[in-house]
């Protein structure tokens, strides 16, 4: 009678457990443990995720950054200004020689100072020294420099069409961000029917238990009436005890399916969550018309649309490269100060403009082969694609057939579920009540018992099988979830 109390204890204690995963009480999503459970529809799971997941904010952060690389490529069709300025210390001063002699040069701007005249500035104040070989040291020990200068773009070819590839870039990379979603929305959705299908084994394990330790009390009653033999007694024990296991580890499979789908969420571990409905819920919209649409387009699918995208920027590309052989003409212009002095006194300074306006023409002549080779390059590269893009189809072909032939084998198999766990509840409780009489065997009922949960067990994993395949398939073709809302 100990060992009764004992299980009944245990069973209340699942009893308990099972109570806590239908308590259901939403609270919000910010920090730490939480004593309430956020209760999670799929739906409200998806928008979660796409909100929350980090391969999303990456994804969304990548757009971010190719626009701003395309107004990066705009910003070259603008003047670039800069303002420059620059100071130079002479350490030794450049020589130059002569073929006349400039004594006499020397002499006379000599004799004019002995005379009280002025001299020129230039005799004044040149920092020239005569050196005993004849040669001359030119420049003042101090050099400034300061000014604008401006530059745009007239012709150029190649840069308006890096400004649609550009462009281009940023197509790729909203597809790109749009792939993580759907595989994103792919990941919670299967990892959702995941923890379905480990509450619906929790379930069963639980009725296995349940079962068992009723037929243990029946048989112990049995027993101590003289009705049943000890063999009985103790094998009804025995199942008890092997059915406890397999709720732990079914309770254990609920909380690790848990814990993926808080992670593929993006929310913090610690949130206490929990999911509404059961996979029987999907079951009854199981039937999908497979044969809605015998072509099914791949026009939404991303990896098709990426290969597209990459198409046409190579297509530009070749057609850039082309365009190194064109002339670039573009407009230059510059205002600058100068000054050179010996000393510091900046208030004293001779500052000397100087300016100009142009036009620049290059005109590409040779390059040793570098622009045809870049030209076959391209050219090479987008035949690699389209090779690729006709194996990614075939692939994709192959994969949508292979999904729906699953799909069509479990639809089938459906039913047949359907009907085995029925005839198989059926068969149990007729050998349960014939066991209470006296009329089978432990045998029988154990028997029965066992088809009985391979036949649930198959249910749940039909559907989840189909639920999984089908979220597979929507991938493929590319069917958003924010579209569809």
């Amino acid at each position: 009678m100990f060992f009764v109390a004992v299980l009944a204890g245990v069973a209340t204690s699942s009893g308990i457990c099972c109570a806590q995963y239908s308590e259901k009480t939403t609270v919000p999503l910010s920090g730490g443990v939480n004593d309430s459970v956020l209760v999670l529809s799929l739906d409200k799971a998806l928008e979660i995720a796409l909100s929350e997941n980090v391969s999303v904010k990456v994804a969304d952060k990548e757009i971010t950054r190719s626009e701003y690389a395309k107004k990066g490529t705009y910003a070259s069709l603008f003047p670039q200004i800069d303002l420059t300025g620059s100071y130079q210390r002479t350490i030794k001063k450049q020589v130059v020689y002569m073929d006349f002699d400039i004594s006499e040069y020397t002499s006379m701007a000599g004799g004019a100072q002995s005379a009280g005249q002025t001299p020129t500035s230039s005799a004044a104040e040149t920092s020239t020294e005569n050196k005993e070989d004849g040669g001359i040291e030119m420049g003042r020990w101090n050099s400034y420099m300061a000014g604008v200068s401006a530059s745009m773009p007239l012709v150029n070819a190649q840069l308006w069409r890096s400004l649609k590839i550009s462009g281009q870039d940023v197509e790729l990379a909203v597809e790109k961000a749009r792939a993580s979603r759907l595989d994103m929305v792919t990941q919670v959705k299967k990892t959702y029917y995941a923890v379905l299908l480990a509450k619906e084994n929790l379930k069963v394990y639980e009725e296995v238990l349940q079962n068992a330790i009723d037929n243990f009390r029946q048989t112990e009653m049995k027993y101590n009436v003289q009705k049943a033999s000890e063999l009985d007694y103790i094998r009804t024990k025995s199942n008890i005890s092997s059915a406890i296991p397999n709720v732990y580890d079914a309770e254990s499979n609920v909380l690790l399916t848990l814990w993926q789908l808080k992670a593929v969420m993006g929310i913090n571990l610690d949130t206490e969550v929990d999911v509404e409905g059961s996979l029987n819920d999907f079951g009854q919209s199981m039937f999908y018309d497979i044969h809605q649409n015998d072509d099914y387009s791949l026009d939404a699918n991303s990896d098709m649309r990426q290969l597209a995208i990459q198409a046409e920027e190579l297509a530009n590309t070749i057609k850039l490269q082309n365009e190194a052989y064109l002339p670039t003409l573009g407009l230059q212009f510059s205002y600058m100060l100068n000054a050179n002095t010996n000393d510091f006194k900046f208030s004293q300074y001779n500052w000397s403009p100087y300016s100009y306006v142009g036009l620049s023409l290059a005109i590409p002549i040779f390059s040793g082969g570098k622009r045809y080779s870049n030209v076959k390059q391209s050219k090479i590269q987008y035949d690699e694609l389209k090779l690729r893009t006709e194996d990614t189809e075939r692939q994709l072909r192959i994969a949508i057939q292979q999904y729906l032939n699953k799909m069509e084998t479990d639809m089938r198999s459906y039913s047949s579920a359907l009907e085995a766990v029925e005839l198989a509840q059926k068969a149990y409780s007729i050998a349960s009540k014939s066991y209470a009489v006296g009329r089978n065997t432990l045998t029988d009922v154990n028997d029965s018992q066992l088809a009985l949960v391979q036949a649930q067990l198959n249910q749940c994993l039909t559907i989840y099988d189909f639920l999984s395949v089908k979220a597979d398939l929507e991938e493929t073709l590319g069917c958003d979830f924010t579209e569809n809302k």
